[in-house]
């Protein structure tokens, strides 16, 4: 507050009124202002009118009786007081100077030695001061807001990587209070060791980093596509990097769930136009072929006709499956419980499990999980990942793991092999159309497989490490609750409950 422009309140706190009479006479024959003061002589009323705010600037004598000045000073500020305060004294005490300027007083006077001059100079400094103060803790308080109510991950490292301040926003992205990662380092988050590598060399280096595409790990192991932002501050000391985490885990998924329905659209156009202009010469050559045979008596010419035939029957057969593959899938909703159709996906696939002596695994939580599904599709296109998480193990030595989960309003389904794996390149086609790693294989069955997926809008993530297995992660939209009755069918299936418990059924 300026004294020029408005009337600055003044309390003079102190015992003695004949002191108080001589500190505001001081004060009232300053020039070209206009100052109101009052006296307060008792510790306990003086400190009420701090606590709420009543004036603009306090005079506290050392000495109240009983208490001292540099003790309400103390209890002030304990309370939130942010108007000046100074502090007088009969005599000078270097001791209690000290003090008092550690605590928060804005100036330390001696009674003997005021002056008009020197008592404007520190009113102008307290005010100008606390104006200052006041002003930086309103910056203060709007960027903590900002600070903590972000759902950006907002945070303050060192030079090493280690967290020295981070927002709540790290929990939900996370998994981690932050306490806990306050005793971390920013690169032990970061999913593999070359980009923590590039973070650390380029904050040192270039001393920022802009819209860095990372992967991070959760406390869980999971993997969240972000983007990270930091700049290194060398103005400061110690120096700080401060940074931004923004979430585009999700933006990832719908990107690539686009992409893929692109490229099964496009490959669909593809196939129905070859198809179309295939059959067309291909039922010329069987209606040829079918009329030579009523007409040929020759066995030999019957042999080789028949032979082209059958190879007829088998291209436009072909075609018909590349048809159904590319086509939307139309399907008939009705409400089912997951864990029944999982039920049939395990009974179809329990004799393959049986031949390679594949140990499963499967845990459900203890409510039935409805969503809509048209069962028979919905069977076809689990029991596709199923068997390729069987083939990709070998003899006696793997283990299918089926987990199904609810996550708010959400049947999240994992199908888990430790089987050979898949390298990050192959990941990337594998719900490609003609894509396939097997040696007689097609490359129609995980297409045919997304394409049902997709009709049940249901996401697909694959995660997966050569030499170790593959997990596909399966999320479909939950219906709205109907008390149903989980069926299960009878097999060697070793079943955990949701709290782990096994049992053989």
């Amino acid at each position: 507050m300026s004294a020029e422009n408005h009337k600055v309140k003044i309390l003079i706190v102190d015992d003695d009124e004949d002191d108080f009479i001589i500190t505001s006479e001081y004060i009232k024959h300053i020039p070209a202002t206009e100052y109101v003061t009052d006296w307060c002589p008792k510790y306990a009323d003086a400190l009420q009118h701090m606590i709420k705010r009543d004036y603009d600037l306090y005079f506290v004598d050392y000495r109240l009786g009983a208490k001292s000045g540099v003790e309400l000073l103390q209890e002030a500020l304990d309370n939130n007081c942010e108007e000046p305060i100074i502090l007088l004294t009969g005599k000078g005490n270097y001791e209690v100077d000290i003090k008092a300027m550690q605590l928060g007083a804005v100036d330390y006077l001696i009674k003997t030695e005021l002056s008009i001059e020197k008592m404007e100079r520190s009113i102008r400094y307290a005010l100008g001061r606390a104006a200052t103060l006041k002003a930086l803790k309103a910056n203060e308080r709007k960027y903590r807001g900002i600070f903590e109510k972000s759902k950006d991950v907002v945070f303050l490292i060192d030079e090493k990587l280690n967290f020295k301040d981070v927002n709540a926003a790290i929990l939900p992205l996370l998994g981690y209070t932050k306490e806990e990662v306050l005793q971390m380092n920013l690169g032990n988050l970061i999913d593999q060791a070359q980009h923590r590598k590039f973070l650390l060399q380029t904050l040192q280096g270039r001393r920022e980093i802009d819209d860095w595409e990372v992967v991070f790990k959760t406390k869980k192991g999971e993997r969240k596509s972000c983007i990270l932002t930091a700049t290194r501050e060398e103005e400061t000391s110690p120096v700080y990097i401060q940074g931004i985490i923004h979430d585009i885990t999700n933006l990832k998924k719908i990107e690539k769930a686009t992409l893929q329905a692109e490229k099964l659209a496009a490959t669909g156009r593809l196939v129905r136009t070859l198809a179309h202009e295939v059959r067309n010469p291909l039922n010329n050559i069987t209606l040829s072929v079918e009329q030579m045979q009523q007409e040929e008596k020759n066995d030999t010419m019957l042999v080789y006709l028949d032979i082209i035939h059958r190879n007829s029957r088998r291209i436009s057969d072909l075609i018909g499956e590349l048809l159904n593959t590319s086509r939307p899938t139309e399907i008939k909703l009705g409400v089912s419980t997951i864990q029944t159709v999982l039920d049939d996906v395990i009974s179809s696939a329990i004799d393959r499990l049986t031949l390679k002596r594949i140990k499963l695994k499967v845990t459900y939580p203890d409510n039935g999980l409805q969503i809509f599904a048209d069962k028979e599709k919905l069977k076809l296109a689990l029991l596709n990942i199923v068997i390729n998480a069987i083939e990709a193990m070998e003899e006696q030595k793997g283990t299918l793991t089926i987990t199904l989960a609810q996550v708010q309003q959400q049947a999240v389904l994992k199908i888990a092999d430790d089987g050979v794996g898949i390298s990050e390149e192959n990941i990337t086609r594998l719900f490609e159309p003609y894509f396939t790693q097997k040696r007689n294989g097609m490359g129609l069955g995980l297409a045919f497989t997304l394409n049902i997926l997709q009709a049940h809008k249901a996401t697909v993530d694959v995660a997966s490490k050569v030499g170790q297995g593959t997990t596909f992660t399966i999320t479909f939209p939950m219906a709205e609750s109907v008390d149903s009755e989980v069926m299960t069918k009878p097999g060697m299936v070793e079943r955990t409950d949701s709290k782990g418990n096994g049992a053989t059924q």
